[in-house]
């Protein structure tokens, strides 16, 4: 499990920024050492464990490009078009043994390799058959055109993959395209994921009048098995402080990383922070983000704990800001900054300064071909429709107030945020 002391997320003053936070956890976390080999296809989200070296060139033999007909480059036809004997037939897979007489040309498809001698490839749909079958290829190719070249895509030996990588589907094709079947990644982080509150109930169970259905803890382990994680679900914890404490504590020893939504505001009835404070230590973040305001970090016998904000709108722009990194960080993961689009908004918004923003909006194209930003007609942080019924959010910055239509705005897709 991943060990952290009870001090290292100490933190006084005001309420904290997005990026101090983001700097405390990605400086702080200690990453988990254990590595397992894992088949391509099951690698997807996970993080690389050690740097993949090309074994092969890519392509590993030189090829063409295009169906057409492969020319030595000395034959290509300068001033005018030129008639040339057809000379062999080289489909992909096939092999080109015989090198390409001067004057002639063969017929090469996709993928497979070039005869020796041949340095060019003219597409088909350039090239006409004359009268006596003799292949008509028109002047003014350039020499090497339409060939790929041993190598062209990677070298022998070049480092394709690096460690900390986490991987996506294209990276697996690479994988693969090396002739590999496994890859050596951190394991999955273990993460107990919780929700607390007797106003809620699990889907499947009843639900009394003055209960919700629990939505967060859903989100939040389907978020988290987004970035690569092994998740456990604890269900709800009921609003009391003893049994809070022993269920934290009991999960503490096994899991690298606990999650909890609800309970981490300040009232009589949110009882996390007593109940973290009583079994480790927990500094209660102030953290200068809406939605998202209370984000509680605590350690319990060296296992750091997140207490999400209940609102659902407010718990997924904290999970994106604050656990996301904090499961990088645990598997030793690269950075992965969040670079929002520019788009022009469609709407007037005014704001603190020194607190950053996030704003639910559609994206829409404009008479001019621009995207415009429009946001959601309701505030609420509760609202999981404007989730739902939007693209993503607009990031609105610590030193910005106020918006107008028709100004620059920062976009960030859902799709790009896991």
């Amino acid at each position: 499990m991943a060990q952290l002391s009870d001090d290292c997320f100490a933190f006084g003053g005001p309420m904290m920024s997005v990026d101090e936070a983001v700097g405390l956890i990605t400086m702080r976390v200690n990453a988990i050492a254990d590595i397992e080999t894992v088949a391509l296809v099951e690698a997807d989200g996970r993080v690389l464990a050690r740097d993949v070296a090309a074994p092969l060139p890519l392509p590993p033999f030189t090829n063409s490009a295009v169906d057409g007909y492969a020319v030595r480059n000395a034959d290509i036809p300068q001033a005018a078009e030129r008639a040339f004997p057809l000379d062999g037939r080289i489909q992909a897979g096939g092999l080109a043994q015989a090198p390409i007489k001067p004057g002639h040309t063969a017929r090469i498809f996709t993928g497979a390799p070039m005869p020796p001698d041949a340095e060019a490839v003219f597409m088909q749909e350039d090239v006409r058959i004359d009268d006596s079958g003799k292949i008509v290829l028109p002047s003014g190719l350039k020499p090497g055109a339409n060939v790929r070249p041993a190598g062209e895509d990677i070298p022998n030996g070049h480092v394709a993959l690096r460690a900390g990588q986490r991987l996506r589907p294209q990276h697996v094709a690479l994988a693969a395209a090396f002739g590999l079947v496994g890859l050596d990644l951190v394991r999955r982080i273990r993460v107990a994921v919780f929700s607390t509150g007797d106003e809620l109930a699990s889907p499947g169970e009843p639900r009394a009048a003055p209960q919700l259905f629990d939505s967060n803890r859903f989100m939040l382990m389907t978020m988290l098995r987004r970035l690569g994680c092994e998740v456990s679900d604890l269900g709800i914890m009921r609003d009391e402080r003893t049994s809070l404490a022993n269920g934290l504590k009991q999960v503490a020893g096994s899991h690298d990383l606990i999650l909890t939504t609800g309970g981490v505001s300040t009232g009589e009835e949110d009882h996390v922070k007593a109940a973290v404070e009583s079994i480790g230590s927990l500094v209660l973040w102030r953290m200068a983000i809406k939605p998202g305001r209370p984000v509680a970090m605590g350690i319990i016998d060296g296992t750091p704990l997140i207490g999400l904000p209940g609102n659902p709108v407010a718990s997924f722009v904290t999970f994106v800001h604050v656990v996301r990194p904090t499961v990088l960080a645990l598997a030793g993961g690269l950075p992965e900054p969040l670079l929002p689009i520019p788009v022009r908004a469609a709407f007037s918004y005014t704001k603190k300064s020194g607190r950053r923003e996030y704003v639910r909006v559609s994206l829409r194209r404009a008479q001019d071909g621009r995207l415009e930003a429009v946001k959601f007609p309701r505030e609420g942080a509760g609202l999981l429709s404007s989730l739902v019924e939007t693209d993503g959010l607009v990031e609105l910055g610590e030193s910005i107030t106020h918006v107008e239509p028709g100004q620059d705005v920062g976009f960030l897709s859902y799709a790009d945020l896991l």
